[in-house]
């Protein structure tokens, strides 16, 4: 092998293929290590009970819900505030009225039955549910082209928004 030749030239020209495969191999393996030393559940492995619940936290750790609260309002990613009414974010502009209002949400649901509602809407509520699916990477027809083929939130954005809802109590 000459200063000039590359190792993919090298290849091409003595059939010596294995060694790509390798390296490609021992990379797809250390990506797969680290997903799962993360704790992290991926959108395809999400069990939905019988009863419409996804019991364990997708991360392994509780969320935040100070951050939750956030992802709640923010416009460009959860956007709830377009379709609920939340009195604790009264400062907030355009509350919507196409979903449930969410004042005192966590009496009405479980953390199991929120984080289901949360991760696959459409299990819970049925397809015709016009409330996305957040951790979900096919969430159908309406779904924004810049979502297509991915989770509208990460697990650790789905469990802090959780977190947040389970701050919505009852007067």
């Amino acid at each position: 092998m000459t200063a000039k030749t590359t190792f993919g030239e090298w290849g091409r020209r003595t059939g010596h293929r294995a060694w790509r495969v390798g390296v490609v191999a021992l990379f797809a393996g250390s990506l797969t290590v680290q997903a799962h030393a993360s704790g992290e559940v991926p959108p395809d492995k999400v069990v939905i009970t019988e009863d419409r619940q996804v019991v364990a936290s997708l991360t392994g750790a509780s969320g935040d819900a100070a951050s939750g609260r956030g992802w709640f309002q923010d416009r460009k990613l959860g956007n709830c505030l377009a379709c609920h009414q939340n009195d604790d974010l009264a400062d907030q502009p355009f509350h919507g009225e196409v979903g449930p209002e969410l004042n005192g949400v966590s009496d009405r649901y479980s953390e199991p039955e929120l984080r289901a509602i949360l991760v696959n809407s459409k299990k819970v509520f049925g397809d015709e549910s016009i409330m996305p699916s957040f951790y979900r990477a096919t969430n159908g027809a309406r779904t924004a082209e810049a979502f297509q083929g991915k989770t509208i939130l990460t697990a650790q954005q789905v469990e802090d928004v959780l977190a947040y809802l389970l701050t919505l109590k009852e007067d």
